[in-house]
């Protein structure tokens, strides 16, 4: 029964701080981009505008639920929940620490340790919220959207899955949290592992911004052309259902990356704070957040063939040669667990 209460109150908070994360996200971005091209951002409801997602969510909660005429109604009502469920499912199998003693008894800082498998096959249902939205709005311009992300999110899935079994390979597991046991740059080998991963971070950070349809992937939902692409049609809180899909699965595909390949919860040592409960998983998951929105402030968006051409001709073919590279290094030297 303890057990069970302990299982229902990670639960509770794990999406309980990344509902909040999400909406908070909305007020950082803002915040970030408006620095970065010289303007102010939110600053009027709240402190510095720290109460501008709570205002925006009432909005949002009073406006009128409109369903376009033609529209399929039970669909058009499906998608965002979709959307929502899958956004917050990945954060369960993050752990955001190694286990703390609360009453005697040993908490794992993780909800379900089923491995890096359960992440890679809901962030591939994510594609079906998406196309049931543009095509449930029976308007042209949702189902461009919906028919362009459905083909940007199969294409980097490949070269992401292909960059999560060389993070398999490297720490001879799929456990995320065997995997952050098995990162470091203690001694040679683990040094040089942390090295031959570093291009599957980047390749699957590139991914990861063309899974969440952030820019410079954002062609699903380019306002130049397709107004607001698969969810041109929604409104009221369908509408900000898909947008805390979007910032949740911004938070929890960064939660990802900082487990595979960034160490997860364990820090550099200085000054004896090495393994601090979640503190340094949060710092680096705050420096993953800070580049997806550095990113989308910088960088334009691809022309459509240009993202194509990207994830089939370039990013396939190099992730299929490193793999090959550090295939051959493993199968010489061994997992880095092996050590």
């Amino acid at each position: 029964m303890v057990n069970l209460l302990i299982i229902l109150a990670k639960i509770m908070l794990a999406l309980l701080g990344l509902l909040t994360g999400a909406a908070y996200m909305t007020w950082f971005e803002r915040r970030l981009v408006g620095k970065i091209q010289d303007r102010i951002g939110p600053n009027r409801v709240g402190w510095e505008g720290l109460l501008q997602p709570a205002a925006d969510g009432l909005k949002l909660l009073l406006k009128e639920d409109i369903i376009p005429f033609g529209a399929d109604r039970l669909t058009h009502g499906l998608a965002p929940i979709l959307a929502v469920f899958i956004g917050l499912s990945a954060i369960l199998i993050v752990p955001v620490g190694d286990q703390v003693s609360i009453a005697g008894y040993d908490v794992p800082l993780v909800i379900a340790n089923v491995g890096i498998l359960f992440f890679l096959a809901f962030s591939s249902l994510a594609v079906y919220s998406v196309v049931l939205a543009g095509w449930a709005s029976h308007n042209k311009f949702s189902l461009y959207g919906a028919l362009r992300a459905s083909a940007q999110m199969v294409s980097y899935e490949i070269s992401m899955g292909l960059a999560v079994v060389g993070a398999v390979l490297l720490w001879g597991s799929i456990s995320l949290v065997d995997m952050v046991h098995a990162q470091g740059i203690g001694n040679l080998k683990e040094l040089i592992y942390f090295l031959l991963s570093i291009p599957f971070f980047i390749v699957f950070f590139i991914c990861a911004l063309a899974e969440t349809n952030r820019a410079p992937f954002d062609l699903p939902e380019c306002e130049s052309e397709l107004v607001a692409g698969f969810h041109t049609e929604y409104s009221g809180m369908k509408f900000a259902s898909f947008f805390i899909a979007e910032y949740a699965n911004i938070i929890a595909i960064s939660a990802v990356v900082v487990t595979v390949f960034l160490g997860g919860w364990k820090g550099p040592g200085i000054l004896g704070l090495g393994d601090l409960p979640f503190i340094w998983f949060f710092i680096k998951l705050f420096g993953m957040l800070w580049m997806f929105v550095w990113i989308r402030a910088t960088f334009p968006r691809f022309r459509y063939d240009q993202l194509m051409d990207f994830g089939w001709k370039s990013l396939l073919p190099f992730t299929l040669a490193w793999l090959l590279v550090v295939g051959f290094v493993v199968a010489w030297w061994g997992p880095v667990t092996a050590a």
